[in-house]
């Protein structure tokens, strides 16, 4: 029987209820964090002999030299010609939709001049090198592949590495293939905290980057949260979610089905429904019951569903939108018959999913927007990854001599203020000896 819990805004305690299933404990676990950092000291001092060894230990990979774990590109490029047909096909309609959605987001340079001369302005520049972390062995998805490296690829990536374990040797055909039609430059079969290390400080074989992107486990999540700094990082993500707003009018099996899409992710994963419909709860519990044993994993969902899933009964539309902003999910469907009445009222989801057609497993590999989104409420103030995660602003400054005399003044003033003298005189240099005081 599967078991999910039951909420009503109606309730005294529904405040509470709501706070702790929504609570995720992702306090960095103390053992992980002390291997992540001897394997990082190791790789930081020792290189590409330290990645070969823990290769070896994690993996069962042995190498004598690390540039033998490079992938050639001919190997991923042949991946990618032996694909049966219709995984190939879709491979590439999907990169194709990335592709084009990411350019809409291409940031460009601007500047403007003032009227004494003065130009401002903003330059827009790619990171230099980034390095995409994917999982390996069964454990693969291509689709993550297409999700981080198209982004950087039309962001300008100058060059992009790739970083994917093979447990004792095991290459995913897959994830190859996707690496050779995103147009990654360089592949290596490393994975692991000591891949993320030799991509954060380099090694002998592996030049440093300066971003490193993708997904991970718990090693992987710790050693990118102690390089930050040292190389930026797209996010420390945390388990999957999904929260579907219902109005009764789409088909209780689909939603159902929405809800496993992020279950089935692990354990921790979170599936909720909110909905002012009682009858249509009851006919979407009724849905779970009759699809989860149909589900290959039925286990992982059932548990998911049991420790942090819910259906949620409110008073209206308007207080499920309310509930959601105080949720901030990584995936939120407006299954309802008029989602554009509703999609204004919401003011912090990672994606927003309109309508009864739009799955949010389309959008996990090909309806175009990224699937890597913020979780675990970070939707309050952060985005889906982006072409602007791969660019760079710097600010232009071409002061006048015109202008130096109003500005001058102003720095001179305001350094004064702060007790900065050599900036006030570095500001006062530049005005006309008439104007100095």
């Amino acid at each position: 029987m599967a078991e999910i819990a039951r909420l009503s805004t109606r309730d005294a305690d529904f405040d509470a209820r709501l706070a702790r299933l929504t609570a995720f404990d992702a306090a960095q676990d103390q053992t992980v964090d002390r291997t992540v950092a001897e394997i990082l000291a190791a790789v930081k001092s020792r290189g590409d002999a330290a990645v070969l060894e823990y290769t070896a230990r994690f993996d069962g990979v042995t190498a004598g030299a690390l540039a033998e774990l490079e992938l050639p590109r001919e190997m991923l490029v042949r991946a990618r010609d032996v694909l049966p047909s219709a995984q190939r096909e879709a491979l590439e309609q999907a990169a194709l939709r990335v592709r084009s959605y990411h350019e809409k987001q291409l940031a460009q340079s601007w500047q403007y001049t003032e009227a004494d001369g003065t130009v401002l302005g903003q330059k827009v520049t790619p990171i230099d090198r980034v390095g995409l972390y994917v999982p390996g062995g069964k454990a693969a998805y291509p689709s993550s592949v297409l999700m981080n490296a198209l982004p950087a690829k039309v962001a300008g990536v100058a060059e992009l590495v790739m970083v994917v374990p093979t447990p004792r040797g095991e290459k995913n055909e897959l994830v190859m293939a996707a690496a050779a039609i995103a147009g990654v430059d360089r592949v290596y079969t490393i994975g692991g905290a000591q891949a993320v290390g030799a991509l954060a400080y380099g090694t002998q074989t592996i030049a440093q980057v300066d971003k490193i992107v993708g997904p991970g486990n718990a090693y992987v999540a710790a050693a990118k949260r102690r390089v930050f700094g040292v190389v930026g990082i797209d996010m420390v993500a945390g388990p999957s979610e999904i929260l579907v707003i219902c109005d009764g009018t789409v088909d209780a099996d689909w939603i159902a089905m929405d809800l496993f899409s992020q279950a089935e992710h692990d354990e921790v994963a979170q599936a909720i429904m909110i909905c002012p419909d009682a009858a249509f709860i009851e006919a979407v519990a009724a849905s779970i019951e009759r699809l989860l044993p149909q589900m290959a994993r039925h286990e992982v969902i059932a548990a998911s569903l049991k420790g942090r899933g819910a259906l949620i009964e409110v008073r209206s539309l308007e207080e499920a939108c309310d509930i959601a902003n105080r949720i901030a999910p990584e995936h939120l469907e407006l299954a309802v018959a008029e989602p554009e009445k509703l999609v204004d009222r919401i003011r912090h989801a990672g994606a927003i999913f309109m309508g009864g057609y739009s799955s949010e497993a389309i959008g996990d590999y090909c309806a175009g927007p990224n699937h890597v989104l913020p979780t675990s409420r970070s939707a309050r103030f952060s985005s889906p990854l982006g072409v602007y995660d791969f660019q760079k602003r710097s600010s232009l400054i071409q002061v006048s001599r015109a202008g130096a005399q109003t500005l001058g003044r102003i720095a001179g003033t305001l350094a004064e203020g702060e007790g900065l003298s050599a900036h006030a005189r570095a500001a006062g240099y530049r005005l006309d000896p008439r104007e100095r005081s």
